[in-house]
């Protein structure tokens, strides 16, 4: 009798107790023997399991398979996949007749193939011999000429074993991929590198200018840039000072919108994250940055340099004559030695903007609809929604400046 057999025939008896190892062999009472590591069951994703397993699970499958679970990895031992746990256990307790996944452990001298040779009856009989560590689905087979091409694929079928299971397929030998987080990792640096380098240039706060003529917005083209002057915002009757115009951020983490995420939420459309922002740029922390309206849904758009800052106290008396807009944190000590006398006067001269996700509770922005600050609602998941809240603080930001022009 193979191992599988013996294990449920011991089961349906109801004397699974009386399985007992002994060293490296399991006995079934006095009627068999069979050592522990013999493969007794094929799993449907092609491995083996041994009777070792076998036995564990059908002593502990009056447990909930969690519990089985953490059980056989703390003995060291490959616990039963959730999808055979059920007909493996129907096998064994006698529910189903039959099953294709036995595995039958073949005689120490039985040691190649033979072909099929044709009996006198005219039938093609299979006698199987195979090298002794094959466990396979074996059964000797007489067919007749109608069925001879089906027994010959179900004979290649029998013989084949899997050489890999789902775990062993996922292992990638001969592959080093810390090199490739390395240079990642390098190239990322450099990138920031050379974009700190850029602003402190100047480089980056160069603006293009198109059709300022109808929107009075910007500060010259590239090809007409006087580098030896001050970048200057043109608006026509405006009051803002000479210099590339300032948006503020507020520099706690419990806002949305920081120094850290600031330039791929204007600039790309995508929010991500502060302490995932932090953690890419390994803590660094940027003194000012700057963003430009990458889209737009308009084309004759006038694309200009803004510089993002999250330290109000550093900033001169002329300074802030250039800060258009604010991120609001709803809190009131943000706005502390500000030089404006009120939240009136503050959100006059500059357009505040609220950053919020869109399942906040109400309690979140009670103290900034008190203010004249335009609220910006983002979902926590569905990133491709973020590029619209992006392009709602560009328009509302060019429509502010648009009125300052003409005011």
């Amino acid at each position: 009798m193979d191992p599988l057999s013996a294990l449920r025939d011991f089961t349906i008896r109801g004397e699974v107790d009386k399985i007992i190892r002994l060293n490296d062999e399991f006995r079934f009472g006095t009627d068999y023997t069979f050592p522990v590591s013999v493969k007794a069951y094929r799993s449907k994703q092609g491995n083996l399991y041994t009777l070792e397993t076998l036995v564990y699970y059908i002593q502990k499958s009056h447990l909930k398979y969690t519990d089985y679970l953490q059980s056989a990895r703390a003995l060291g031992l490959t616990p039963i996949s959730f999808v055979d746990r059920k007909p493996l256990l129907e096998y064994l307790t006698g529910q189903s007749s039959a099953t294709d996944s036995i595995v039958f452990p073949l005689p120490q001298q039985q040691q190649q193939l033979q072909l099929p040779q044709q009996n006198p009856n005219g039938d093609i009989a299979f006698s199987h011999e195979y090298r002794p560590d094959d466990p396979v689905v074996l059964r000797d087979v007489a067919v007749t000429d109608s069925a001879k091409e089906d027994d010959f694929i179900t004979m290649i079928y029998s013989l084949e074993r899997p050489l890999k299971d789902r775990e062993s397929l996922l292992e990638c030998k001969n592959r080093d991929f810390y090199t490739v987080l390395v240079a990642s990792t390098r190239r990322e640096e450099e990138r920031q590198r050379i974009e700190s380098q850029q602003r402190k240039d100047g480089l980056v706060a160069k603006s293009r200018l198109m059709g300022s003529d109808e929107r009075g917005i910007g500060y010259g083209d590239e090809m007409g840039y006087d580098a030896a002057s001050k970048p200057k915002l043109h608006l026509k009757g405006g009051k803002f000072g000479e210099g590339v115009p300032i948006i503020l951020v507020p520099s706690a983490f419990q806002t949305l919108i920081t120094i850290y995420n600031v330039k791929e939420f204007l600039e790309d459309g995508i929010y991500i994250p502060t302490d995932v922002k932090v953690k890419q740029m390994k803590g660094t922390r940027p003194d000012c940055v700057t963003v430009q309206k990458k889209f737009s849904t308009d084309r004759n758009r006038v694309m200009t340099a803004y510089e993002v800052r999250d330290k109000p106290s550093a900033l001169k008396a002329e300074d802030w004559d250039r800060v258009v807009a604010v991120f609001v944190l709803g809190k009131e000590w943000q706005f502390k030695d500000w030089p404006y006398k009120d939240h009136v006067e503050i959100f006059n001269k500059i357009i505040g903007f609220f950053m919020r996700f869109e399942d906040d509770s109400v309690e979140s922005a009670k103290i900034v609809k008190q203010w004249n600050v335009k609220i910006i609602s983002i979902s926590k998941n569905k990133r491709h929604q973020d590029r619209a809240a992006a392009l709602e603080v560009w328009d509302r930001l060019e429509e502010f400046v648009r009125s300052r022009s003409h005011s």
